[in-house]
This record gives structure tokens, C-alpha cells and sequence, in this order.
């Protein structure tokens, strides 16, 4: 069983949109995001989103036990600097600067 690094009685409401992806080095590990996307949803549940400290490698991710389904909410109670770029559209790619520490659109090849 998971060990999350905040309680539920800590999660605060501050957002309302549904489901995302969530991996284990933000809810589990406590870190903060590095690379979010939002994908086309797979449901009327789902927002899109998919969140990644952004360490994460083919292995790991390969390993479903890494990661799991988590409302949009519960990510911003670990991660309150992504609530700006949550109604991007789908299509959005965002990754935290190293050196300023906040989110930059994503450049990918």
C-alpha cells in the first residue's frame, strides 16, 4: 500500500475538473511538478492532464504500480503552481525551469 507524502485530511478543495495521471515522485516522494501535458481526454472524467516530476524514465513508467489515476485537485494540493496553466488546451506541454523555477511551454522534437 502507498504511503502518499500528504494525508487526505490535508487536501483542501481549490480546483474542480475532473481526473488526471499523477506519478508516485509527486504523490508519494512529495515532489513538485517538472513536465505536464494535456492529452485528449479517454473519458468524461478524465481533464487531460498528466503530471511527471519529470525524473521519470521508460522503466519506471513502464511500471504501473508508479502511477495512478488522481482527481486534478489533488495534484494542485501537492503542486499549487500549476493552477494557472490548467485550462490550456489540450495539446499544452509545460516544463519548470531550472533556474527560475516556474513553468515554460515544453519544446519537444
Amino acid at each position: 500500500m502507498k504511503k502518499y507524502k500528504l494525508p487526505n485530511d490535508q487536501i483542501e478543495d481549490l480546483v474542480s475538473m475532473g481526473g488526471c495521471l499523477a506519478t508516485d515522485r509527486i504523490t508519494v516522494d512529495g515532489c513538485k511538478v517538472g513536465y505536464m501535458y494535456r492529452d485528449k481526454p479517454i473519458n468524461i472524467d478524465d481533464s487531460g492532464w498528466r503530471f511527471f516530476a519529470g525524473d521519470e524514465d521508460e522503466d519506471y513508467m513502464a511500471d504501473n504500480d508508479n502511477h495512478g489515476v488522481y482527481a486534478v485537485n489533488t495534484i494542485v494540493n501537492y503542486d499549487r503552481d500549476i493552477i494557472g496553466l490548467l485550462n490550456e488546451p489540450i495539446g499544452s506541454e509545460y516544463e519548470r525551469d531550472d533556474y527560475t523555477g516556474k513553468f515554460k511551454k515544453a519544446i519537444t522534437h
